[in-house]
């Protein structure tokens, strides 16, 4: 990938480590969070200003913004523990800022050229791979977002047929965001960004729409 880039949610682990692989591939990065310049994906008034200042194209878009669950808490292991209000918290940042950002997506797209555009997403928002349950809002959280990632593929692809939009699974990276949930194949952020960022020089326009995992491997919806 060559041109300039963006990257949504760059103060967080993902975030960092892709805009540093991407400079390190010579690549013009702009980077957006909301610690560093006040982006709120919760807020469309906080999109549409932010994003609507941005002048195109960018050839890879990337959105890494996400929560597990509201800060304090943690993920439903039990029926019993949902939460309207944490829910709803969670559903704003997973599924809704996406959408919101991806409103602006088209016009910052190059028109007949190769384009990029990856949402982190995760693989427990496969229904298809569900076989632990629990976690409500976040798998639910997830499945819509990606749900919202194939519609936009759709749509995208009758104007910019050269453009890849697709959902993303990191696998289980070392940041603050999986500390408390011990896995024993956790990789380095660095290590996350250099394999997101070669699963996507693999892909063409035949795989917009898609859904895969940081080594390539197509993930179930």
């Amino acid at each position: 990938m060559t041109g300039r880039a963006l990257v949504i949610g760059a103060s967080g682990g993902i975030g960092r480590a892709l805009v540093e692989a991407l400079e390190a591939r010579g690549q013009d990065v702009t980077a957006l969070s909301r610690q560093q310049d006040g982006l709120d994906v919760t807020d469309q008034a906080s999109v549409d200003r932010i994003l609507g200042a941005l002048e195109g194209p960018f050839a890879t878009i990337l959105m890494t913004s996400g929560i597990l669950a509201p800060s304090g808490g943690g993920p439903e292991k039990a029926l019993s523990h949902i939460d309207a209000n944490a829910m709803r918290e969670v559903m704003a940042v997973n599924a809704i800022g996406p959408a919101l950002i991806l409103r602006h997506v088209p016009r910052l797209l190059p028109r007949t050229e190769r384009a990029v555009v990856g949402v982190l997403t995760a693989r427990v928002g496969s229904i298809g791979d569900n076989r632990l349950g629990g976690w409500y809002a976040y798998r639910a959280s997830k499945a819509a977002a990606n749900q919202i990632v194939r519609t936009v593929s759709i749509e995208i692809a009758r104007k910019y047929p050269q453009a890849v939009v697709v959902a993303l699974h990191p696998g289980t990276v070392d940041t603050t965001f999986t500390a408390d949930y011990p896995a024993s194949a956790k990789v380095t952020p660095a290590q996350s960004g250099r394999n997101l960022l070669d699963v996507l020089d693999r892909l063409t326009p035949s795989d917009t729409g898609g859904f895969f995992d940081w080594s390539g491997a197509t993930v179930p919806w």
